[in-house]
């Protein structure tokens, strides 16, 4: 019985090879997809007017510039966020 598939069998190697690549890939895509690294780094805040406050603070600091909030409200929230420091 011969075990050979012929004259070119020692190219086969060259698929094993670019089907390890093509499922590294894949799998590469898969964990950014859904760990959330894509081109907005995760769950962080997006850019704004203070880039080092979270978000809550950021959408506090909006209704505030707006008019929805007194001063007192402001205060109040701000402590309860946590931002007051």
């Amino acid at each position: 019985m011969m075990w050979s598939y012929g004259p070119n069998m020692g190219w086969m190697w060259l698929w094993g090879v670019l089907l390890l690549v093509g499922i590294g890939l894949l799998v590469l895509v898969a964990v950014r997809l859904f760990a959330g690294g894509g081109s907005h780094g995760g769950m962080s805040a997006p850019p704004g007017p203070y880039p080092g406050r979270s978000r809550a603070l950021q959408i506090l600091d909006e209704r505030f510039a707006r008019g929805d909030l007194t001063a007192e409200q402001y205060r109040e929230q701000l402590k309860v966020l946590g931002g007051d420091q």
